[in-house]
């Protein structure tokens, strides 16, 4: 069910206007509010059932982030370490970078909190434009070094 959703998030290029809102040193990298909020009603909130986890949230795997049980919407993750801990929380990767992961673990993280808002970004459009935060462009390219 997961690898559908991100398949579907993909076409219809969902992710072009998104940015990196969420940098945890060493944990994880997270990102998936776009810039329109009614974009994100669609696919943020229109949320779908979990995968069983089946591999664990290692270095360079992908998963989806939750707000609960059988709440994953559009919000992903990559790990930057050994986060085997999320395993038992239900977080269940579904792709691993093959390459560009050095890419990835380069996303400035030097943001207050870690990052824009949220729920701001989520409910006001361009909550978090370029200008505000430059470091946290996306390169949707990175995802054509995935295996499923």
């Amino acid at each position: 069910m997961l690898c559908r959703r991100f398949k579907d998030l993909l076409d219809v290029k969902y992710f072009d206007a998104c940015r990196c809102h969420r940098v945890v040193e060493g944990f994880i990298v997270q990102w998936g509010i776009p810039a329109d909020p009614k974009i994100y009603r669609q696919w943020g909130e229109n949320k779908i059932k979990d995968d069983p986890v089946k591999v664990s949230n290692k270095a360079g795997t992908l998963s989806f982030a939750t707000s609960g049980p059988n709440a994953r919407g559009s919000q992903l993750s990559v790990n930057f370490g050994d986060n085997s801990s999320l395993d038992d929380q239900g977080f269940a990767p579904f792709a691993t970078i093959l390459e560009g992961f050095e890419s990835i673990q380069q996303v400035y993280g030097g943001y207050a909190r870690n990052g824009p808002d949220q729920q701001e970004a989520k409910e006001r459009v361009r909550a978090a434009p370029a200008h505000a935060t430059p470091n946290l462009r996306w390169r949707p390219a990175l995802f054509d070094h995935l295996r499923t």
